[in-house]
Parts: C-alpha cells; sequence; structure tokens
C-alpha cells in the first residue's frame, strides 16, 4: 500500500512540474502558469521577481479583485480578521489588494507552495459569498461547531513527508473514546480541490497518530457534489460529509 501511494505522490509532483509554464513578462518579472485552477477553471498565476535579498511573490491583486468583482464584499471586520488569518497561516502578506511573500533561493519552493496555497485557500473560502449569500462556508461550519459543543482548535498547519507545510480548518484532539479529528471544510468542492485535499492528507498522516481521521464537510447547499468527488475522497480513507448530512457525526464529534 505504501509503495503505491509513494508511486501516486512522486506522479503527482511530476505532473505539477510538466504542467508549470514560465513567461518573461518584462525585465523584472517572471509569470507563473500553474495547473491548479481557480474557481473559475482557469489556471492559477502568479509573478515573481529577482530582489536584491531573494525573490518576491505576487499575485498581482488577481485573488481579491476577482472576489470583489464577484460580489465578496471585504469590508466587514469579521472578513478581514478571516482573510488576514487564512493569509497569515502560509506567511503571505496583504499589500494593498495584493498577495505578496518573499522567498529566498534556499526556502524558494516551500514558499511558492505556501503561496499558491493560500491563493487556492482565499478562493475557496469566499466561494460562497454572493449578493444571495450572507455567510462564508467555513462561518456556517464554526458556527455549526460552536452550537453543537464540538471542541476543537481552528488553523492547525501539519508539515508533511515533503517537507511541505499543510494548513487543515479544524482539530479535535483525541480522546477516550475517538482518536483525533481533522476537519476540512471545501466550500467549492470541485476536482482541483478535492485532489488537493487527498495530496495534502496522504502527505501529512504519516506524521499523525496512525488512527488519525480526516473528515472533509463538502458544501452542497447551492450545489450537488460529484458522485466521483466523494469515491476519490473515499479511496484515500478520508470520510467525506456532505454538510446537508453534517447532523450524521456530530456525536463521533462531541465524543
Amino acid at each position: 500500500m505504501i509503495d503505491e501511494i509513494q508511486s501516486l505522490m512522486e506522479q503527482y509532483l511530476q505532473w505539477l512540474k510538466d504542467k508549470t509554464a514560465l513567461k518573461q513578462i518584462d525585465k523584472d518579472w517572471v509569470q507563473v502558469t500553474t495547473p491548479h485552477l481557480d474557481r473559475h477553471n482557469d489556471c492559477l498565476q502568479f509573478y515573481i521577481r529577482k530582489e536584491a535579498n531573494g525573490f518576491l511573490l505576487s499575485d498581482d491583486g488577481y485573488i481579491i479583485h476577482d472576489l470583489i468583482s464577484s460580489g465578496c464584499s471585504l469590508d466587514s471586520e469579521k472578513r478581514k480578521a478571516l482573510l488576514k488569518m487564512t493569509l497569515a497561516g502560509f506567511g503571505v502578506q496583504l499589500d494593498g489588494e495584493t498577495l505578496i511573500l518573499k522567498a529566498s533561493a534556499e526556502n524558494f519552493a516551500l514558499k511558492k507552495h505556501n503561496f499558491l496555497q493560500a491563493m487556492l485557500a482565499v478562493n475557496d473560502l469566499f466561494y460562497l459569498a454572493s449578493p444571495y449569500v450572507a455567510n462564508l462556508f467555513y462561518e456556517d461550519v464554526v458556527q455549526w461547531l460552536d452550537h453543537s459543543d464540538i471542541r476543537y482548535t481552528p488553523n492547525i498547519k501539519f508539515t508533511g513527508k515533503s517537507g511541505f507545510d499543510h494548513m487543515f480548518d479544524f482539530v479535535i484532539p483525541k480522546s477516550r473514546k475517538q482518536p483525533e479529528r481533522i476537519l476540512q471544510t471545501l466550500g467549492n468542492p470541485k476536482k482541483n480541490a478535492i485532489e488537493a485535499t487527498v495530496f495534502k492528507w496522504t502527505d501529512s498522516r504519516e506524521n499523525r497518530a496512525v488512527n488519525s481521521e480526516l473528515f472533509v464537510l463538502l458544501n452542497n447547499s447551492e450545489t450537488e457534489v460529484a458522485a466521483s468527488a466523494i469515491d476519490a475522497l473515499r479511496n484515500y480513507d478520508i470520510e467525506p460529509i456532505l454538510w446537508t448530512e453534517r447532523s450524521q457525526i456530530v456525536e463521533r464529534l462531541v465524543a
């Protein structure tokens, strides 16, 4: 089993390399096009500039501008705090409306990974925010956990076998009745988000207790979640939970 998983991870990393394209757009900036897809099914792009002490990574304001143009207001203090907390988990800063991250030659691979994860996390975090939707999916999950008296620690970072850091939304500590339970929310449970979740769990699970469990809360409030997405998670011993069926796991999370 472990050899099969290792082979799949190596294939995934090779796929990332093969599908990443570089383009010199002027004398200072290089455009990087990745195979990761945003909620429009467009490939995520970011930009790199060489500086005296390393490199500057920038999204050129794409993520924030896209949210605003899609009707997601970032004016409320709650949403500003949520955005800041999400970015801080990856070491990414907000310069006006632009995501930025500084890297050295030594830590470039890790920083680039974290930067992409931050772009994907913010893109997914605000997916449901529109003039017709009052709350973010993440906020709904927090309210549900609190209302259900489920104790948790938010925004936990695990280091994977690859050396990359992976953020998970919530961790419920081990109890006498239940093992460690990790919760990940997917407001937009499309193929790209499912693949990223599978990768970060297979990469980091060896550093957790052998019986640790990952639950993925899938938002099906607006659209139906594809059966293939649910099957993909189960194939890697990840438990998918449809948001409309969340009551089924309350006892396992409270214990």
